[in-house]
């Protein structure tokens, strides 16, 4: 799987995309990051060179009809997906889909995770920022406007992470064993490991007795119950 994120701050994903599963993957080279920033992609007006010889790329500018804050101008969006697009359809075969993040977009699963892994190669993630992105991107091209949850975030960076781990958690060899996946197995939101018996400020917590009972039917029902 390739992932094209289109974003103002590519430097935010360093860290996350460096450590544990996520980073491995990478390195296995079962998925694959790219990154391009709008501002690379500003022209015109909005691109203006100092006498100092520092070059200023504006890649926001006022909303129509008024209102608060800066929206990102549609051109500079539009032609880093361009650039995405032409990376992606480079190789023979791909399927790409647009994500654009939206907190009115259609509910990111564990479901749609999978559907994702299983039918696409290519996804170009567009992260938005300020008020938001000129609405005509969705216009140019065929978007899916997707969303993390009922709240709202700074950027889209961080739903975009979200997807990459969801999603490459979905690729086979990504993980050790497919088993490790929790959606695979009955799960719950308990869990406890050695000691049996722990004290704290006077107080002893114990692990639940069924999990100690080697009965396995009985502890597949409690996590059932627990979940």
């Amino acid at each position: 799987m390739n992932f094209h994120i289109i974003t103002l701050f590519p430097e935010s994903f360093d860290s996350y995309l460096r450590e544990s599963i996520i980073g491995k993957a990478i390195k296995a080279k079962k998925i694959k990051i790219y990154f391009y920033n709008p501002r690379d992609y500003v022209t015109g007006k909005y691109r203006k060179v100092w006498p100092d010889g520092n070059i200023s790329k504006i890649v926001d500018d006022r909303p129509f009809g008024g209102g608060p804050g800066m929206i990102i101008r549609a051109e500079p969006v539009i032609k880093a997906v361009e650039k995405a697009l032409k990376k992606a359809n480079a190789k023979n075969g791909a399927k790409v889909q647009i994500v654009n993040f939206v907190p009115s977009g259609k509910k990111f699963t564990t479901s749609y995770a999978k559907a994702t892994a299983k039918k696409y190669t290519d996804l170009v993630l567009i992260c938005g920022r300020y008020e938001g992105i000129d609405a005509r991107i969705d216009k140019v091209f065929k978007t899916q406007k997707l969303s993390i949850g009922d709240y709202v975030l700074t950027g889209g960076e961080l739903p975009a992470m979200v997807v990459i781990d969801s999603v490459s958690r979905q690729i086979k060899g990504v993980l050790g064993k497919m088993e490790s996946l929790e959606e695979e197995r009955v799960s719950s939101s308990e869990f406890y490991t050695r000691p049996e018996v722990l004290e704290y400020k006077g107080k002893k917590y114990k692990v639940p007795p069924v999990l100690l009972s080697g009965d396995h039917k009985k502890i597949e029902e409690w996590k059932k119950n627990k979940k």
